[in-house]
């Protein structure tokens, strides 16, 4: 019989960056006892201890659930594992004790064996479909570095296809939370060809916590006979109608995610446990950054195009910076970061298109801010340089080595996938769209001494 513990707040506890348990509510206290651990020890329970140093290494919370030892019984619990500056923290619900051994596995249990069972290897992934886990052996014999991609989005590893539908299986089950099978994959780092399954899997509370899939090797595979081929479409306008349909399938599903995980996480309906208001947090932050990749995919596509063109209008740069500070304000004050912006006197003429412009300037902000200390100053001001109109944004960040500079700009890149952060593309759009109306992004920076972006457009009279 599982016996759990409906009404027990959250437990909490901090592990130092040497693995040391240093602080811990009683009841992860008495279980770490029972291993064999003390407060200034390395903790002694394994699961514990490998999600904790999961979440250090990558820089990200990791929030899974995990069954440990206790006694003659096991222990199933949800620990979420935040990293931050003391070490990482950890939040732990659930508390479901059961035997150490029942015949009948839960479905959702059953459907993640079967498919690790059945594969060539086997992947997990969070809610973020950023990936948790990969099997031990698979990155050496596939093709790329199972290690390195840990934290990073599936589609990091995986370029997705159609099947013969034209359809994309993972965008319905990550819409409906529901298992998905025979989704086409392409691994990057090797071009090998893969069919992707997985089942969902669930927190303690019900609520989507990712997927355990499994990927199948399709060797030689011979398809089977068809009709003569049609005209050949322009690889553009294939490219077009992926990002139009990737938009239109999950932009409306991740709206609604968001609005209702925001709505739990205000308790707005009446009071909740703040642990499953936590969760709900997570949720939403999770879909936002879903959103984000959307949108940067769908730009990505748009300004990849040879017949991609931009406005020329007459902007004003000054302007157009503290518009982009303003809606940047509160997740600045979130992050305890203070936005110094232009002057509201100040003009910068330009030439330009405004939507564009308040574009790349809203991404270069948004680093600014993402990458400085708490109680740091990100400055911007507006100039005139040679010709060019110039938004120069500084933070007080750890700065970019000069090795660094130029791959930041290309796609998918980031200077360190370990520390929490967007897509990799956001800089490589703002410089094509920057470069599309006749200006550039550059960067001068060297480590411990902050970053200085500068954003240039031709000067307007």
């Amino acid at each position: 019989m599982n016996v759990t513990e409906p009404m027990l707040p959250p437990v909490r506890g901090l592990i130092d960056r040497d693995g040391r348990l240093i602080k811990a509510d009683k009841k992860l206290h008495e279980l770490n006892a029972r291993a064999g651990g003390g407060i200034g020890q390395p903790i002694a329970i394994p699961q514990i201890a490998t999600l904790s140093r999961l979440a250090q290494r990558l820089g990200i919370l990791v929030s899974r659930g995990v069954v440990a030892a206790d006694g003659e019984d096991d222990v199933e619990l949800w620990v979420r594992a935040e990293p931050g500056t003391e070490g990482v923290r950890l939040t732990v619900t659930g508390w479901r004790t059961r035997a150490a051994w029942y015949p009948e596995a839960a479905q959702g249990e059953r459907d993640g064996d079967f498919l690790r069972s059945a594969g060539d290897w086997s992947w997990e992934t969070d809610s973020a479909l950023r990936i948790t886990f990969l099997s031990i052996t698979a990155g050496a014999s596939f093709g790329f570095d199972s290690g390195a991609m840990l934290g990073q989005p599936l589609t990091k590893l995986f370029a997705l296809g159609e099947d013969r539908e034209g359809a994309f299986p993972i965008l319905g089950g990550l819409a409906m939370h529901q298992r998905f099978e025979d989704q086409r994959a392409t691994i990057r780092a090797s071009g090998r060809q893969v069919r992707l399954s997985a089942a969902p899997r669930t927190d303690p509370s019900g609520v989507f916590a990712g997927f355990v899939g499994s990927a199948h090797m399709i060797e030689d595979e011979t398809p089977p006979p068809v009709a003569p081929s049609p005209p050949e479409v322009p690889r553009e306008a294939v490219s077009e109608a992926f990002a139009l349909r990737l938009d239109r399938a999950l932009r409306t599903p991740l709206g609604r995610i968001i609005a209702n995980a925001d709505s739990i996480n205000a308790q707005s309906e009446g009071p909740l446990r703040q642990d499953y208001a936590d969760y709900a947090a997570d949720i939403a932050s999770a879909g936002r950054h879903l959103m984000g990749l959307v949108d940067d995919l769908v730009d990505l596509q748009a300004i990849e195009r040879p017949d991609f063109v931009v406005a020329k209008e007459p902007v004003d740069l000054a302007d157009v910076a503290r518009r982009a500070a303003g809606l940047l304000a509160v997740r600045a004050s979130e992050a305890q970061v203070w936005i110094d912006k232009p002057a509201p006197q100040d003009v910068l003429p330009a030439t330009g298109e405004f939507r564009r412009a308040l574009q790349v300037l809203v991404n270069l902000i948004g680093n600014a801010v993402r990458y400085s200390p708490a109680e740091g100053m990100v400055w911007i001001r507006a100039e005139r340089e040679n010709g060019f109109a110039a938004i120069i944004v500084a933070d007080q960040g750890k700065g970019i080595a000069a090795a660094d500079q130029e791959r930041i700009f290309e796609k998918f890149e980031r200077v360190d996938p370990r520390e929490p952060g967007g897509s990799g593309l956001g800089l490589y759009i703002a410089r094509r769209l920057a470069r599309a109306m006749g200006g550039d992004v550059t960067v001068d920076s060297a480590p411990g001494q902050g970053a200085r972006f500068v954003f240039t457009l031709p000067y307007g009279e």
